[in-house]
């Protein structure tokens, strides 16, 4: 999805957040209760789940409580963050973790019949890739349902820095929901429907967002970030440049999200081939319904 992600920081990031990254990702775990509740569109049971970029494994126990007879298989990159995923294993419901890209899953091709992704995808730096790959190992009529966010995230923080340090990537840069409905019919998915959230958070200070966003794993993974600390009188001037967003007393934090499902085509259709242009389609072709969270 972002050309420019670094994603050894990537997994150095998480890797450092999975101790403290369940009691801390409040937003996350919201996300991942509503791209829960859309599992209801699938009508058959899945034989074999992965929960991709499953962080602590919460959702993985949630898919393994709701289809106990399933295989669900829970992966990330971050090894510690499948440590913590043990435990959320039970006696009679366990599941399998495996570490892995998911650019380059470990798993046969059409063998899965629900892919499911709870704000992963932002962190993969090819989306066209990502999808082909996800494709390949989805069977026919297989469900593809995750969440990720989208070009308004963190808006305010990134224009006070745009402000206190032009020039230098310090926000990591999400893609448009125009893209992600592209990319998904550029895979060859069948009948996309994509839906949007815009959640507020607020904050008394801007370093109580950034402390935050550091404890979850999620700062800045630009290949072109400043590297060393950003010195105190820049820091200064980014907190001045984000007060021109106090509402009320309290400063705002926006997250956009994008939940997506769609459904693995029939046997035989014509894969994207790695490297190919990805085809603009109308947004008139999408499902886009927008919610303010």
């Amino acid at each position: 999805m972002n050309p420019m992600l670094d994603l050894r920081q990537v997994r150095r990031a998480f890797s450092r957040a999975a101790p403290d990254y369940a009691a801390t990702a409040v937003l996350q775990a919201e996300v991942r209760t509503r791209l829960l509740e859309q599992l209801d569109y699938l009508q058959a049971a899945p034989a074999r789940i992965l929960d991709l970029g499953c962080g602590p494994g919460i959702a993985s126990r949630l898919l393994k409580q709701r289809w106990p007879k399933a295989e669900v298989v829970a992966m990330d990159l971050a090894l510690p963050m499948l440590q913590q995923a043990r435990g959320e294993q039970r006696l009679l419901r366990r599941f399998a973790r495996v570490c892995a890209d998911v650019r380059a899953l470990p798993i046969a091709d059409a063998s899965c019949d629900l892919l499911f992704s709870n704000l992963c995808f932002q962190w993969v730096e090819d989306l066209p890739v990502l999808l082909a790959e996800l494709r390949r190992v989805l069977r026919p009529n297989g469900m593809l349902l995750f969440s990720t966010f989208a070009q308004g995230t963190l808006e305010e923080l990134r224009e006070a820095f745009a402000v206190a340090d032009p020039g230098q990537a310090h926000v990591s840069r999400f893609a448009h929901v125009q893209q992600i409905g592209d990319a998904i019919l550029a895979a060859g998915f069948r009948d996309p429907v994509l839906d949007t959230d815009r959640f507020t958070l607020t904050y008394q200070h801007p370093r109580e967002l950034m402390q935050e966003l550091r404890t979850i794993g999620a700062g800045n993974a630009s290949q072109t970030r400043r590297r060393g600390l950003t010195g105190p009188k820049r820091m200064e001037a980014v907190y001045a440049a984000y007060e021109a967003f106090r509402e009320a007393g309290r400063l705002p934090a926006t997250y956009e999200v994008v939940y997506a499902h769609a459904w693995g085509p029939d046997a035989g259709q014509p894969r994207r081939h790695a490297g190919a242009e990805i085809a603009s389609f109308p947004v008139s072709s999408l499902k886009v319904r927008r919610r303010e969270g």
